[in-house]
């Protein structure tokens, strides 16, 4: 469904993302490790067109985001990348809920404005998808009533009413204790168990082992080793037993 090949990425000089190649099937979930500042969310970013690479190329399903040939990088028109946007779900760190909505007024505001959906249509999905994420009664909430694992499964439900083919989470736990991490990955799983497409940045080691179809340990910008859980959690590099082992 998704590749991403020999993407680069710098920021004033200085290389994040040195040619990381990685491949999403469909129904997979695929966890991103590694340290801070290992290039995990920036590859994230490019994915879901936050950022723009300095080479590389990335395709979702048919159609292509951006591709380097003969050293020359170029996107896809802007019909294209809007398209491949719409395909794409993306859960941040801090929820960017609207403070001056409701809990269904921000579910809805997206596939009303953008895909044209009907307020009524929106609504009932919305809705469907509160009760799946363990909020049915929070609806008429706003984000400063509710606490920050429920905001966070609010924004999950945010990007599945937006109906994505694949959902991207960057570090959607990071802010929370560990009463409020728990809720927010059961949300995860129970997407996983439904075969939802997932690429997610995490440090919940096992969490990615229990959860996650392929594993990435990425440092310095470049992975340093993939597989199955099994074999990263039962690796012969040194590094890698050392990043789980301290994580």
């Amino acid at each position: 469904m998704l590749t991403a090949k020999d993407i680069y990425k710098g920021f004033d000089g200085l290389g994040v993302l040195d040619g990381i190649s990685i491949n999403i099937n469909k129904g997979e979930v695929v966890a991103l490790i590694g340290p801070s500042g290992s290039g995990k969310s920036t590859l994230l970013r490019c994915i879901s067109q936050l950022e723009r690479v300095d080479s590389g190329t990335i395709t979702l399903g048919g159609d292509v985001l951006c591709k380097t040939e003969n050293g020359i990088l170029k996107y896809s028109d802007e019909a294209t990348q809007r398209k491949i946007m719409l395909r794409m779900g993306m859960v941040f760190q801090s929820y960017n809920l609207f403070p001056h909505m409701s809990v269904i007024q921000n579910l809805i505001d997206a596939p009303v404005r953008v895909k044209r959906e009907s307020k009524k249509s929106a609504t009932e999905r919305a809705l469907a998808i509160l009760e799946k994420v363990g909020l049915s009664d929070k609806a008429a909430q706003y984000p400063y009533q509710l606490s920050g694992g429920q905001q966070q499964r609010v924004a999950i439900a945010r990007a599945l009413c937006m109906q994505p083919e694949i959902l991207c989470f960057d570090e959607p736990t990071s802010a929370l204790d560990p009463e409020l991490t728990k809720e927010v990955l059961g949300v995860i799983r129970s997407l996983a168990k439904e075969h939802m497409t997932m690429l997610i940045v995490t440090h919940e080691m096992s969490f990615a082992r229990n959860v996650a179809d392929y594993i990435v340990f990425m440092e310095g910008g470049k992975i340093v080793e993939e597989g199955k859980p099994e074999q990263l959690f039962h690796s012969d590099n040194e590094r890698t037993r050392r990043f789980i082992g301290e994580s």
